[in-house]
């Protein structure tokens, strides 16, 4: 394998590091190399410095990729590590995204110093959340609940907790799982009450296509269901021209040769939802998710977001 050491651009938040290492664990595992032949490189994203607006105000996805696909492009870094929920559906060209670790839990978890579940809210709680996702799911199953803008990262989100800004929050699972924080999980909420972002819990890996050796040392450790599933999710929310400020949601699960996909799309306000499900062989994942694009779009009419 190669001899010089391979770069990993990487966010620095302790989730974006904790993918890194596990990014890293498994390419040591699969080529028989060291930490030594790694260097892990942090590199500040938009979406990290700016921290008191929401995303939507200052651009969508792309916030959290664009700083570190730009260091993948002029070579100085060899691969990135990105959680796949933040990526948008367009790949920069000479980039390739193709590989995927194994996908963890897909749920929200409910996160409060004060309560245990969503139903122990009392009317008029603060629920904070960044996501569009989200806020529009609680308020069309609480529209009697304030939802305040909560950005952050973990730690960050918790000392807001302790202080007050709101009781209660929401928290990937996958997340809190990769950090070793399972305690925080009060209740992880069922896929059926709040359906996940798409490609929630799964880690993507992109190099430079046009290097072969890093593409080759990728594809021993990509994990074919997870890239399975991400293509059906990724075609839906392609269908839907999804972007940061459109809440869309969706699930693909497989069972055998079958592929299940579920997608919601929701007005912001939570005044509107509309869902709609698909079931297909996995080798039509990208068919079957642009399909279900076009279902809910013919289901919730022209003008819905």
């Amino acid at each position: 394998m190669t001899q010089q050491v391979l770069k990993i651009g990487t966010r620095g938040s302790p989730l974006a590091l904790a993918q890194a290492y596990e990014t890293r664990t498994r390419l040591m595992a699969a080529h028989g190399l060291t930490e030594t032949d790694f260097e892990i490189v942090v590199i500040k994203t938009t979406g990290d410095r700016i921290t008191d607006r929401p995303l939507g105000e200052i651009g969508g996805k792309g916030l959290f990729t664009k700083e570190i696909e730009d260091a993948l492009l002029d070579g100085s870094i060899d691969i990135a590590v990105h959680s796949m929920k933040d990526m948008p559906v367009e790949q920069p060209a000479g980039l390739l995204l193709d590989c995927y670790l194994p996908r963890e839990d897909v749920r929200d978890a409910f996160v409060s110093l004060k309560y245990n579940s969503i139903s122990d809210l009392p009317k008029g709680a603060k629920l904070g959340t960044s996501s569009l996702r989200r806020r529009a799911q609680i308020l069309a199953m609480r529209p009697d609940l304030d939802v305040v803008e909560f950005r952050g990262n973990v730690q960050t989100r918790l000392k807001k907790l302790a202080d007050g800004v709101a009781d209660a929050t929401f928290l990937a699972v996958a997340g809190l799982n990769r950090l070793g924080q399972h305690d925080l999980v009060k209740s992880p909420i069922d896929t059926d009450v709040l359906l996940p972002a798409i490609a929630q819990g799964a880690i993507g890996i992109q190099c430079r296509s046009a290097d072969q050796t890093m593409c080759g040392m990728l594809s021993a450790i990509n994990h074919s269901d997870t890239a399975t599933r991400l293509c059906a999710e990724r075609a839906l929310l392609a269908g839907l021209d999804g972007s940061c400020q459109t809440p869309i949601a969706g699930l693909a699960s497989l069972t055998g040769d079958q592929l299940h996909l579920k997608g919601q799309i929701l007005r912001p306000d939570g005044s509107q939802e509309v869902t709609a499900e698909i079931t297909g062989a996995q080798s039509d994942a990208a068919q079957l998710g642009a399909a279900l694009a076009k279902i809910l779009l013919e289901r919730s009419g022209g003008d819905f977001f």
